[in-house]
């Protein structure tokens, strides 16, 4: 690859800015899990959980795009402290599915009133016009859309 190349110098600064995004947006999940007392890990499967009542151990996975260990391990977690439960499955016996406890409810809709990073995001984009932020998701879209192609044909 040609670092001189001007698109290479292009795709990387857009690379770059997205990663300091992610970097500040990441921090201050963090920091809103940990005043609650958990991971990052822990409250993205508490608040999936809360959106998705009685999915499985399996589904919690794919919408969080993680191994199937590294949710369980926070499952493990959340179920020592209280906040949620696992149900033998009606259909499945082998599937597992998840609860909230009322406690989990609670500390999931602190999490959402708490949320740093969508209030820091909306602070941020309030100076910004609606036309900027709708061109903004829309070429957010279209470069996802044009990576995860690329996965799939590379893979």
């Amino acid at each position: 690859m040609d670092y001189q190349d001007p698109i290479v110098k292009q795709s990387a600064a857009v690379l770059q800015s997205l990663w300091a995004i992610n970097k500040i947006t990441t921090r201050l999940s963090q920091q809103n899990a940990s005043g609650l007392g958990l991971s990052l890990q822990q409250m993205a499967v508490l608040n999936t959980l809360f959106s998705s009542p009685g999915i499985t151990l399996k589904e919690v996975t794919e919408k969080l795009d993680s191994a199937k260990s590294t949710i369980s391990v926070s499952v493990d977690g959340l179920v020592r402290l209280g906040l949620v439960e696992r149900l033998p499955s009606a259909g499945d016996r082998r599937e597992v599915q998840l609860r909230l406890t009322a406690e989990g409810i609670e500390l999931s809709k602190k999490s959402s009133q708490n949320a740093y990073s969508y209030r820091a995001m909306v602070s941020a984009l309030s100076s910004m016009s609606k036309e900027d932020i709708d061109t903004l998701l829309r070429i957010h879209q279209e470069l996802q859309a044009r990576l995860e192609q690329f996965r799939i044909e590379s893979d």
